[in-house]
């Protein structure tokens, strides 16, 4: 369980009742850790790096105030290109991307307010329906990483 990302970014002392709960959910944890590797590591990536999705996933967790989680994934990322796509400052035009980062920043932000039409401008940028699918899924599961670390740091906060 101490391999997983979550768990990693939480806060958690290793020795503490906290984690000794974590370990009865390690089989969650473990999951976890195998759909963040599939989001970021698929072995079809598409349009999309390794190392874009990495920049991706650090730019959703600077959207949610955990610099320290976006770190993780700037390790990631072996192009350098891509960290002005982690900038939260910058908005993926000198990488001609700014159709994609608008789309995962709205989704990331605000998921309700995304509309059909934010789907057709991808398209309309030549960006394939499998492609699409594979940014809302790793904006998916960042959503579901962002709750977890964030929810895991305010346990880690609780007196014991």
């Amino acid at each position: 369980m101490e391999s997983s990302t979550a768990v990693r970014y939480s806060g958690i002392p290793d020795k503490s009742p906290i984690m000794d709960a974590l370990q009865t959910r390690s089989n969650v944890l473990q999951m976890t850790q195998q759909a963040e590797d599939a989001v970021l590591k698929p072995v079809d990536c598409g349009a999309w790096s390794h190392s874009l999705r990495a920049a991706l996933a650090a730019r959703i967790a600077l959207n949610n105030a955990l610099p320290e989680l976006a770190e993780h994934y700037m390790a990631l990322m072996s192009e350098d290109d891509c960290l002005a796509i982690a900038n939260t400052d910058g908005d993926g035009s000198e990488q001609h991307l700014a159709h994609v980062v608008k789309y995962m920043d709205s989704v990331a932000v605000s998921p309700r307010d995304v509309v059909d039409a934010d789907i057709s401008a991808l398209q309309q940028h030549g960006v394939s329906d499998a492609d699409i699918v594979r940014l809302t899924e790793l904006n998916a599961f960042m959503a579901y990483q962002v709750r977890l670390v964030a929810g895991l740091n305010l346990l880690s906060e609780m007196p014991a």
